[in-house]
């Protein structure tokens, strides 16, 4: 050690013991930086007792011990007068329980869940009605198959679509039962070639399924 731990002034900070240790060495704040690893801006501040601006006093007080073997600085010194110059955290104490986050279902949680929920269930329906009223109409056809022979004069057109869909076989109207579901037979003859089943929904929206057929006489 340089110096005996009753040289230094009892009066001085720890930054100005370590200071006046760094001048006595002539080292500068870049060349302690790169022996001790400790940022420059760090040794400057707590040179200059700008503790607000460092970390907490764990980390300082080992930034100081670091310093302190460095420059060969009695560390039990250093220590004890880091601990005097440190300043009292104001920290905010609760004596009591901090309570208040703690999560509670309570009846306004309740109302506010409850509207939200019916919110989200009302909009999903207007939106799903709002899709179903822009789109073309589902339209299954079950009969008669494409490409297929149909024997005599008539052939018989069954299938699905929506309710309160418009279907048309052929242009001739055709009755939707309450399930979606049609059935008709058509008269076709030799020169027929071809089904078309037309739906339209309310909003004007159609899909076409066309069926071609070849008809041979019995």
């Amino acid at each position: 050690m340089i110096e005996s731990s009753l040289s230094y002034d009892i009066m001085n900070t720890i930054g100005q013991i370590l200071k006046n240790a760094r001048a006595g060495k002539d080292y500068s704040l870049n060349h302690l930086e790169g022996i001790t690893k400790i940022k420059k801006d760090f040794i400057s501040l707590i040179e200059e007792g700008r503790w607000e601006d460092l970390p907490p006093f764990p980390t300082v007080l080992g930034f100081v011990k670091s310093i302190a073997g460095t420059l060969e600085v009695d560390e039990r010194i250093a220590v004890a007068t880091l601990k005097r110059d440190y300043p009292p955290k104001n920290l905010r104490i609760n004596p009591k329980p901090d309570v208040s986050r703690k999560f509670t279902w309570s009846p306004k949680l309740t109302f506010i869940v409850g509207v939200g929920v019916v919110f989200v269930l009302i909009f999903g329906y207007l939106a799903f009605q709002y899709i179903r009223f822009i789109s073309p109409p589902a339209l299954t056809v079950d009969s008669p198959a494409e490409n297929q022979t149909v024997v005599g004069g008539n052939v018989l057109v069954f299938g699905n679509t929506d309710v309160d869909v418009k279907i048309t076989i052929n242009n001739q109207p055709v009755l939707v039962d309450n399930d979606g579901k049609f059935s008709v037979s058509i008269a076709v003859v030799p020169d027929t070639k071809e089904i078309v089943i037309q739906a339209i929904s309310r909003s004007g929206k159609e899909r076409v399924i066309r069926r071609t057929i070849t008809v041979r006489p019995d």
